[in-house]
């Protein structure tokens, strides 16, 4: 069955368009060794991509301090952009699903929790800035799953809830469209799988992001 005319796409950034939960992981992990943290499991750090950093270092380390925490949010930043070299490319498929919506007059946004300098140096890296109508960081409103990001992307847009939908790979990003009261589709390229997808009726789960060209632009093989 067709899914709805979507006049908005929000895409989330890290798993979803850009393969970089790899480089996340370990630069979280790089930081807590130099901060003398316990280091935590890659599972325990994807469960927190998608958050603010703040938030997420604070849920990763419960019992540190707040001075500890600034430490590991500026040790991480440093670990991220100059200390590790794990690639992070655009997803297989990304630039030509971007092109296939805007060229289908389908208005498209970020919905990310990385901060503004992040976003904008990922922006700037691959050259997609100019596809996308608007933008939301988590230094800019509140932290997912809080809605502030998607209901402010509406109003900036002029676009109703039924209008939308928000694209994602984890259950932040499930859990946010939920409380905005807009639909999403779950996409399996990043942290969580579909059996943990699946638990906040997204409309869709996908495999790839061709897969998702297809289901959006109603194209068949």
């Amino acid at each position: 069955m067709p899914l709805p005319d979507y006049k908005l796409v929000v895409f989330d950034w890290d798993g979803t368009l850009m393969d970089s939960i790899g480089r996340i992981v370990s630069s979280i992990q790089a930081a807590a060794g130099h901060c003398q943290l316990t280091i935590p499991t890659v599972r325990a750090v994807k469960d927190i991509i998608g958050l603010s950093l703040p938030k997420a270092l604070g849920l990763l380390f419960p019992n540190s301090a707040e001075d500890k925490i600034k430490a590991m949010v500026e040790q991480y930043k440093y670990q991220y952009v100059e200390g590790d070299n794990t690639p992070t490319p655009l997803f297989e498929g990304a630039e030509q699903l971007l092109m296939a919506l805007k060229a289908s007059d389908k208005l498209l946004a970020v919905a990310t929790g990385k901060g503004r300098k992040g976003l904008q140096r990922v922006f700037y890296a691959t050259q997609t800035e100019h596809f996308f109508h608007a933008s939301r960081c988590a230094d800019e409103t509140n932290s997912k799953p809080h809605p502030q990001m998607l209901l402010s992307l509406l109003t900036e847009l002029n676009v109703s809830p039924e209008q939308a939908v928000m694209v994602g790979d984890s259950h932040h990003d499930m859990k946010m469209a939920q409380a905005a009261g807009i639909d999403s589709i779950g996409i399996t390229l990043g942290v969580h799988s579909r059996d943990v997808l699946q638990n906040y009726q997204p409309i869709a789960i996908v495999d790839s992001l061709a897969e998702l060209q297809q289901i959006l632009l109603y194209q068949v093989d």
